[in-house]
């Protein structure tokens, strides 16, 4: 998956001495992609799996700590069947085919969302490649598979009932222990490709703070070239957590 980059890739440094150390993205676009082309949906789907090996070797080379890709909604089950079938088959594929070489380039896979309705076979997939690349720390990959925010708070509420915490014990720091990505950082800037401009039931709780980006590029060009716009994009902006200008500028000096 990082190859040497071919020769006419434009090459690009981050021109930012902090990248956002969270960046998740919503994939979007494949089949409208397919359609201005003449093709079929399932060729969108396939040519934007590919479009993810570029970001995955670009989020490592802007020293990027966490990615986090929005694969397959719990909304998704409502699509045409012979469609959730290609992309479970997708999926299944894509981790055949790359899990030793993600492996071998250290990005620690994660799975973010229920297995439950997966089939058993993918369950399994999915679970070894977690494990076996769970000592990584190149970059954390969280695969957002049969996942949607509200039914992650949801599942959150219902473990931290099942483990019998007082309610005065719960506030915002314990929610996050449970939620998927407890113990990673919240997301500095979201991405969603394809032009639509609202987030699609995604990280509701983590992207609280975060920066957003949208770009009417669908996903199967979203190119590193791309993703360099949006971190020049993130850098441009202020981000004061409810700080005023004024109490920012003083913490610079700090």
């Amino acid at each position: 998956m990082f190859r040497a980059r071919d020769q006419q890739e434009t090459v690009v440094a981050v021109p930012v001495e902090h990248p956002p150390r969270h960046i998740a993205i919503i994939m979007d676009g494949n089949g409208r992609w397919a359609k201005a082309r003449g093709l079929p949906r399932s060729e969108g789907h396939r040519q934007g799996t590919e479009n993810l090996r570029r970001i995955i070797r670009a989020c490592v080379e802007f020293n990027v700590e966490v990615l986090t890709i929005y694969a397959f909604s719990t909304e998704n089950w409502r699509r045409p069947p012979l469609e959730v079938r290609l992309l479970m088959t997708i999926l299944e594929t894509v981790i055949d085919r790359e899990l030793a070489e993600l492996n071998s380039n250290g990005v620690q896979i994660r799975h973010i969302g229920q297995l439950e309705h997966i089939a058993p076979s993918l369950q399994r997939k999915i679970k070894q490649a977690c494990e076996f690349t769970k000592n990584n720390s190149r970059l954390i990959l969280n695969v957002a598979f049969n996942y949607g925010g509200r039914d992650e708070i949801v599942h959150a509420v219902r473990r931290i009932i099942a483990d019998h915490i007082p309610a005065e014990q719960i506030d915002e720091d314990l929610l996050n222990k449970y939620m998927y990505t407890g113990g990673l950082p919240d997301p500095d800037l979201i991405i969603r490709t394809s032009g639509e401009l609202r987030i699609s039931n995604f990280l509701i709780w983590q992207g609280a703070y975060a920066e957003y980006y949208f770009t009417p590029v669908y996903w199967p060009d979203f190119d590193k070239d791309e993703l360099h716009k949006a971190i020049v994009e993130y850098a441009h902006r202020k981000r004061r957590f409810g700080k005023t200008d004024e109490q920012i500028s003083d913490d610079e000096f700090k």
